[in-house]
């Protein structure tokens, strides 16, 4: 699948891998691209920059994304690609406290749900569509420092994983998106400890928009940026009981 002349919406446009994806889809000819954010001046810059159309919207809210998907399909007669980029962390392990558990719960991965349930209807009946989920390495691997990233991502794969297997012979394509470190706010945001130790090999948000439109084009479920990943994953496959050793060797030399 190629963007040109697509119609693509991706939430968390308005800032860092959202932004880059949402400028790369329109220099590669897509006929609408929608920018969809619960920052609503920060999606009308990047819309206003691009040509698009923003749109406001509260991923975590079910009717957010349906009113976001019931005004493109009105206004443009379908939704070809859907990304479903947003996403949120939280610091923490299992002592967090449950607001902030259902608050990156309903971000993370009922906000990919919500799309998926909204969109797979329409793409059904006129015969196919995609959706792209960013996800993170984390998913794949895990979290060093905040449980419910790691679980929420890992939920979020396992979504994924179900919407292709369950679609995948109605032409409805799915790909996750699954960086490291990107040098985006949530990555460069100050942290009581000190910088992440993912931020020595962080890419620019642009590559990963690179790495997902190439990613788009082979329609490849999974879409690593960071070509490393799928030797980590390898290993952790191979010997769960290494991987987690050496995962314990590196958070306590990380701090």
């Amino acid at each position: 699948m190629t963007v040109k002349d697509r119609i693509v919406v991706v939430t968390g446009g308005a800032d860092g891998i959202g932004r880059a994806l949402c400028r790369r889809f329109a220099a590669d000819g897509a006929r609408m691209v929608v920018v969809a954010d619960v920052n609503a001046d920060g999606a009308a810059a990047v819309a206003d920059e691009i040509g698009g159309w923003a749109f406001t919207t509260d991923v975590s809210r079910e009717a957010d994304i349906v009113s976001l998907v019931e005004a493109v399909t009105r206004k443009c007669g379908g939704i070809d690609l859907f990304c479903s980029n947003a996403g949120i962390i939280i610091e923490g392990g299992v002592d967090t406290p449950d607001d902030d558990w259902q608050s990156i719960w309903s971000v993370n991965v009922l906000a990919h749900l919500y799309a998926a349930r909204t969109v797979l209807p329409g793409m059904l009946a006129r015969g196919g569509g995609y959706l792209l989920q960013t996800v993170s390495a984390a998913g794949l691997l895990s979290q060093i420092g905040s449980a419910p990233y790691a679980v929420t991502k890992h939920a979020a794969l396992a979504l994924a994983e179900w919407i292709a297997i369950t679609h995948g012979d109605q032409d409805v394509r799915v790909s996750v998106l699954c960086p490291q470190g990107v040098r985006t706010k949530l990555l460069l945001r100050p942290r009581p400890g000190g910088e992440s130790f993912l931020l020595a090999g962080a890419i620019e948000p642009d590559q990963v928009a690179d790495a997902a439109v190439q990613g788009i084009a082979d329609e490849r479920f999974l879409i690593l940026p960071h070509p490393e990943v799928a030797e980590y994953f390898r290993r952790k496959a191979s010997d769960y009981d290494r991987w987690l050793r050496g995962m314990r060797r590196l958070r306590a030399s990380v701090g």
